[in-house]
């Protein structure tokens, strides 16, 4: 297995919405995932009752849209913003 590509670790282009909350792509889609995490915790983006539910700020609803999303749903809503 040592010598396939692991889809999460192939940097991927990133479109200027999704570079606004985690910054110059390409990168992989672990970092992204790990950064979208970043500005989640920083901006306090998780619902207080339930901590799987996200509440989108400006920069987040437009990759993921402006409805509160849960965060299983936010992995496919975001990959469509790398190609």
């Amino acid at each position: 297995m040592a010598g396939k590509n692991n889809a999460l670790q192939k940097p991927v282009t990133l479109t200027p919405e999704l570079e606004n909350v985690v910054g110059k792509g390409p990168m992989t889609r672990a970092q992204v995932t790990s950064k979208i995490w970043e500005h989640i915790k920083a901006h306090d983006l998780q619902d207080s009752k339930d901590r799987r539910m996200i509440n989108p700020d400006d920069k987040l609803s437009a990759v993921i849209g402006k409805e509160q999303i849960s965060m299983f749903k936010m992995t496919g809503a975001v990959s469509k913003h790398m190609s």
